[in-house]
């Protein structure tokens, strides 16, 4: 009977309920920033009063959470960060030094005096000048000075190797210590360049580990990539040590042990400082802007305890020698020691402004980068770009969702209504999540809520053309309307769970906005379901209740198919498996011949969009850009309805050169200054930079992540029905992949990211369609037992042509507005969605059923049939 417990209900609306409570800060999203910040003020110190206006913009008891907006929204700076942790390896291996000469020379009488020999590589090797035959003991003594290595998966490995060479011994880190070091390195460097840029004050930056030795690094708000590298890329490497002697010259032997290095403030002035420091900036714990006795800025310091009692012992043993304050390789200061100085607090002169003393007060409290950082892709994208994409993906969403309201009520008339009211609600809930999880928002993700809007009605459609249906044989209306929910959970479950493993995928193997498109994409879908089955499900209840008719959804409502529909799909296999081929052939012809047109994620190199009042003139843009020397470059016009009559865009893309990115922020800076003699009120809006190094990996992970798609996917078809379906089904996604692929080919589209975020949503797409066919195959074969297997197929396709060609249509209304109303930074993207949309609707009907035709099923599963395929598994849905 059609009745939901009163327990149930109360579930229902308060999942519901919480989600659009999670979700209403978004809609007062200045005034909730604003609280939000005040309340980060007061926690900092700020006096409550300072910041009450901001403090009553929203109510405290209310949620704040809001959904942070990406770079491509609000603008800001994104950084890809390699840690260089082989340079820590040459540190750690030097700072021992001292401890295994002091050692050896107490052992003088065994193994005679040392001599520590210069070596390219992370090692130490210490020749024993008079007694090489005692090699061996000298590295048994060595041995000693070995400790367990700090990892859990290196449990009793000892931290270094001690070998003989010839009349030397050689001490290098182990295997073990090695991978341990990585790890602590890259952890370190993680939370330093956190706390660099917490120090900042900038809102919500994005700060994550990428693989074993990388960092992700987005800042919003923040002026340039350039800026933001200056924050973070310098290393403040702060350390005290012995001063050996001066000279003039920088090419002079240092001597084993020893460094020279230069002075920051004595032009033409270096110094000879033993290579192991006293103390290093790493025992330091506060460190603050401040004068010197003389009124001139300074930067006064704070050790820890063991960092004191360090630099107490040596100033006490060294009273009238000089000490070096050493930052960044350069030699700030080298005072002498007057006299002993406990506590562990000191001052650092220099000639410093005052501006230069607070930048280096934050970067020791911030701390030394353990190892140096090689920045693989940089982008810096203007606010007013952002502002401009947060407006485009507005009225492409509001379109969008009116197109969908519209034609939903037009279709299905009251039941539309009820989709609608759950189609909100599904929105609401998307963004309710987005904001409890503190989710980045960036263009794609918009992207991704747009599609979810236009493919969330699509299990609403199923329920509905099935109680259309049942109404035909069902016992009136409130058995037609249980059998209609009850007869599609199968289909919706199959269908949205193919789609959840491509997201999955999408999160597991994408970066960025890739990845943002792949949350909203994965939450849209849950929440699709949620209020498919659950909230359209209760309404239409409710409303049953109160008005008991006797027939539904059997008025004069919009049809792009007939009611029934006797189509016969195979009559014409071989033409339409010709034409399928024919365009497999041309696409991989294409590929083959010219390639794709990589964008800048995958070729590397720099992209610079710009803007002006006066109109685009590529010939005069590529004249005052030829003397540069940047070899080939592509200009191109960028044409958009939500542009001004003064706003004229055009990319400019400078490709990388050989192995090395060639384009460094002073060639973009020559670049903008050749074209500012040109065009004088040229802004540069955006510029992306990729090396070569990080474009060739996104290219194998790309195909990666499409296999691994199609391969999950198959595994779940075939234990959801049969190895036939799975081939079938894995067959129409290679024939949509191709064809995709080749049209960006053909028309030399640029291929990027993104396009990948839409290759793997038309897989998804494409296996949702084939999943409907297939569940109602598997139906009509359990149900006409006796009937031909090309009639049961044909069958199949006829009665879910009508929920197939209304899905297709409410998608591309959404993805139409996207195209025409979003903008061009994502045009590609869509376009390869809408074209996904048109090749997977006719693979589902043509290209996957036919190869099920081809190998067959079996249609009795009680006793063995020689002229059926393989055994049909009897899964119930």
């Amino acid at each position: 009977m059609l009745q939901i417990d009163l327990w149930k209900r109360i579930c229902i609306w308060a999942v519901v309920a919480l989600g659009i409570l999670l979700a209403l800060p978004n809609g007062f999203y200045g005034r909730v920033e604003a609280h939000n910040d005040a309340v980060k003020a007061v926690e900092m110190g700020t006096d409550p009063a300072e910041v009450q206006d901001a403090l009553d913009n929203w109510p405290s008891w209310m949620p704040s959470g809001l959904v942070n907006l990406g770079l491509d929204l609000r603008g800001g700076a994104h950084l890809l960060a390699e840690v260089k942790v082989a340079d820590v390896y040459q540190s750690r291996i030097e700072g021992m030094w001292p401890t295994v000469r002091d050692l050896l020379r107490d052992k003088r009488d065994e193994v005679g005096t040392i001599r520590l020999e210069p070596t390219d590589g992370p090692e130490l090797v210490v020749r024993l000048n008079e007694r090489p035959e005692q090699a061996a003991r000298a590295a048994e003594l060595v041995r000693t000075l070995a400790s367990p290595v700090a990892s859990l998966t290196s449990a009793g490995a000892s931290d270094i190797d001690v070998t003989t060479r010839g009349g030397s011994i050689v001490v290098r880190l182990s295997e073990a210590e090695q991978r341990a070091t990585d790890e602590r390195t890259v952890r370190q460097s993680l939370e330093i360049i956190r706390r660099r840029i917490d120090e900042v004050g900038t809102r919500e930056p994005t700060i994550q580990r990428q693989g074993s030795d990388r960092i992700l690094i987005q800042v919003p708000g923040i002026g340039s990539a350039t800026e933001l590298k200056d924050i973070i890329g310098t290393t403040a490497q702060l350390t005290f040590q012995p001063v050996v002697g001066r000279t003039s010259s920088a090419d002079e032997r240092a001597g084993a042990g020893n460094e020279i290095l230069p002075s920051l403030d004595e032009e033409g002035v270096f110094y000879v400082l033993e290579r192991a420091p006293v103390v290093t900036g790493d025992e330091l714990v506060d460190a603050q802007p401040d004068f010197d006795q003389n009124g001139r800025p300074a930067v006064s310091f704070r050790f820890n305890p063991t960092g004191a009692r360090a630099f107490g012992d040596y100033t006490a043993a060294n009273i009238g020698s000089p000490f070096a304050i050493v930052l960044d390789n350069e030699v700030i200061s080298a005072p002498t020691i007057q006299s002993h100085i406990p506590g562990g607090s000191g001052i650092i002169t220099g000639r410093f402004s005052v501006e230069e003393s607070t930048n280096l007060a934050v970067l020791l409290r911030a701390g030394a980068l353990p190892a140096g950082l090689e920045f693989l892709e940089e982008r810096t994208i203007g606010p007013e770009l952002g502002a401009d994409s947060i407006e485009a993906g507005k009225v492409a969403s509001i379109v969008a969702f009116a197109l969908v309201l519209v034609f939903m009520f037009a279709s299905y008339g009251l039941f539309g209504l009820f989709a609608n009211i759950a189609l909100i609600v599904n929105v609401a809930m998307v963004f309710g999540l987005l904001s409890l999880i503190g989710a980045t928002l960036t263009l794609p993700g918009i992207a991704g809520i747009v599609l979810t809007i236009g493919m969330a009605v699509d299990a609403n459609v199923l329920i509905f053309e099935r109680i259309r249906e049942e109404m035909k044989t069902a016992r009136g209306a409130a058995r037609a309307i249980e059998l209609g929910y009850e007869k599609a959970l199968s289909a919706i479950v199959d269908a949205n769970i193919t789609t959840l493993i491509t997201a999955v995928i999408l999160f597991a193997m994408g970066s960025g906005p890739v990845r943002g498109f792949a949350i909203t994409l994965g939450l849209g879908i849950l929440t699709s379901v949620f209020t498919a089955i659950f909230v359209t499900r209760l309404i239409t209840v409710m409303w049953f209740e109160r008005k008991r008719p006797k027939t539904v959804l059997q008025g004069r409502y919009l049809k792009l198919v007939k009611q029934e529909t006797s189509v016969n799909f195979f009559r014409r296999w071989k033409l339409s498996i010709g034409v399928s081929v024919l365009l497999i052939v041309v696409a991989g012809a294409s590929f083959f011949a010219q390639g794709l047109n990589f964008g800048i994620d995958f070729k590397g190199g720099t992209t610079i969009r710009t803007q002006s009042a006066q109109t685009v003139d590529i010939g005069d843009y590529r004249g005052a850009m030829q003397d540069l020397g940047l070899g080939d470059i592509s200009i191109t016009e960028v044409f958009d309805p939500t542009f001004g009559p003064d706003e004229n865009v055009s990319m400019i893309r400078i490709q990388a050169q050989g192995d090395v990115e060639s384009v460094t922020p002073e060639t973009i800076a020559a670049v903008e200054a050749a074209l500012k003699l040109a065009v004088p009120d040229i802004e540069f809006k955006s510029v992306e930079s990729v090396g070569p190094k990080v474009s060739g990996e996104l290219i194998m992970t790309a195909a990666i992540a499409v296999i691994l798609a199609m391969a999950a996917v198959l595994i779940y078809i075939w234990l959801r029905f049969e190895w036939q379906f799975a081939v079938g089904a894995v067959v129409a996604l290679v024939h949509d992949v191709i064809l995709t692929i080749g049209v960006f080919s053909e028309v030399q589209l640029q291929f990027d990211l993104a396009t990948i975020a839409a290759l793997l949503t038309i897989v998804g797409y494409s296996l949702n369609d084939t999943v409907i066919v297939f569940d109602r195959v598997r139906e009509n074969l359990r149900k006409y037992k006796t009937m031909p297997l090309a009639e049961v197929l044909n069958l199949s396709i006829n009665e879910t042509l009508s929920r197939t060609i209304m899905t297709s249509f409410t998608t591309m209304l959404a993805l139409l507005a996207l195209y025409f109303l979003g903008g061009d930074v994502i045009r590609g993207f869509v376009f390869a969605m809408m074209w996904g949309i048109v090749v997977g609707t006719y693979s589902s009907i043509f290209v996957a059923s036919t190869c099920l035709l081809w190998m067959g099923v079996k249609r009795d599963w009680n006793k063995p049939d020689s002229n059926a395929g393989t055994q049909f598994a009897n899964v119930d849905a």
